[in-house]
């Protein structure tokens, strides 16, 4: 006997550096019980000539989101030895991100930008297929910029996107926040010793790490540290665990990285971040209402990490260390007097809504415009 057609609505998501973001709308559809076959379209790998798999790759197909694999390559702002071998890699994005489409047929697309996800809007223009577009940023990312003018709808984090945007074609919706995130209670006195969570975001931040290296066994003897690395540390730190002596080793937890689906239990122990100013970094601090020293990435796009950066600081949560000005005393005092600081930063956020609440629900909203 024949397999039976697969009659479900399909929706493909695409993007890069968008795990948790893409979590958050897959909770939102699975919530609302819709009949939707949903398939991811990404890279396998997250660092370029590295073996290092994408939170997307790991994480969604267990939430039962099927994973399709491109090779693609990027437009890289700087002179590498995978420069040219990336570009060369360019057409074959493209032309998978063609085939996928064709064979799944989906009602829509859903972009959340990242150098992965052009091929797969370009095409789903080429082929007819609605293209919604989510900006994670306060500013813009080069590849939502490009895909602008094959986008049915563009659905933005930050009013302060709107400029670089046709008006017409945005809503402002803020940036989906997994559901148990979202849980997660403010609080309000200082753990016992207070735990401070330092991360440099999926890939880890070698400059965060190499600051941290020179204060942890100060830092350890004060405070809890959960220290997620990223890949090209974690073996370094593992060691400098090992050889702690048994007091220091007992307040220090090392990841390579965090499983997103378990990060809210990060959050639950947490009483300070250290941190990039990722779009999703700072919305989650944000949710949850921790103070937070933001390093923003000086290389980003626009300077995007410094203006998310930004709105976290202004919103009351976050102090900024430019990485400029990231040396290990620096970073010693900021944690130092967030501690100081932290009954009165809390007392000032607790009651606050973050921009971000009931955004998955509205980016569902939209996707359901087109899915009927």
């Amino acid at each position: 006997m024949g397999q039976s057609k697969d009659t479900r609505d399909k929706v493909v998501l695409t993007g890069g550096h968008a795990a948790t973001t893409a979590v958050a709308v897959v909770e939102e559809i699975r919530l609302a019980d819709l009949n939707w076959k949903l398939t991811w379209i990404g890279v396998k790998n997250a660092i370029e000539g590295k073996k290092v798999v994408t939170l997307e790759s790991e994480v969604l197909p267990r939430l039962g989101v099927e994973f399709l694999p491109i090779t693609t390559g990027r437009i890289q702002r700087r002179f590498t030895a995978w420069t040219i071998p990336s570009i060369l890699r360019l057409p074959i994005g493209f032309i998978q991100a063609f085939y996928y489409l064709l064979k799944i047929k989906p009602r829509v697309v859903l972009s959340f930008g990242g150098f992965a996800s052009f091929p797969v809007v370009f095409n789903a223009k080429l082929l007819g297929i609605p293209v919604v577009i989510h900006e994670q940023t306060t500013a813009a990312g080069m590849s939502n910029l490009l895909s602008t003018r094959f986008a049915s709808k563009i659905a933005l984090s930050r009013s302060e996107s709107k400029k670089y945007y046709p008006s017409g074609k945005y809503v402002v919706t803020g940036n989906p926040v997994m559901k148990e995130i979202t849980k997660v209670k403010p609080k309000l006195k200082l753990g016992d010793p207070p735990v401070i969570f330092i991360t440099g975001g999926s890939r880890g931040s070698q400059s965060i790490n190499d600051a941290l290296e020179k204060i942890l066994k100060t830092l350890l003897s004060r405070y809890k540290l959960i220290h997620q690395t990223g890949g090209l540390d974690y073996l370094k730190f593992s060691d400098i665990k090992q050889k702690l002596p048994r007091a220091l080793k007992d307040n220090y937890e090392v990841f390579v990285r965090v499983n997103p689906l378990e990060v809210y239990k990060i959050y639950q122990e947490c009483d300070i971040v250290v941190a990039r100013a990722g779009a999703n970094t700072v919305s989650e601090i944000m949710t949850v209402k921790r103070p937070a020293i933001l390093i923003p990435l000086p290389i980003s796009y626009m300077d995007e990490q410094m203006k998310n950066a930004e709105i976290a600081r202004d919103w009351g949560a976050a102090k900024i260390i430019p990485q400029k000005n990231l040396m290990p005393e620096i970073l010693f005092k900021y944690i130092e007097d967030s501690i100081k600081d932290y009954s009165a930063v809390v007392g000032r956020i607790k009651q606050k809504e973050s921009p971000d609440a009931g955004a998955s629900r509205k980016l569902l909203v939209i996707l359901k415009e087109y899915v009927k």
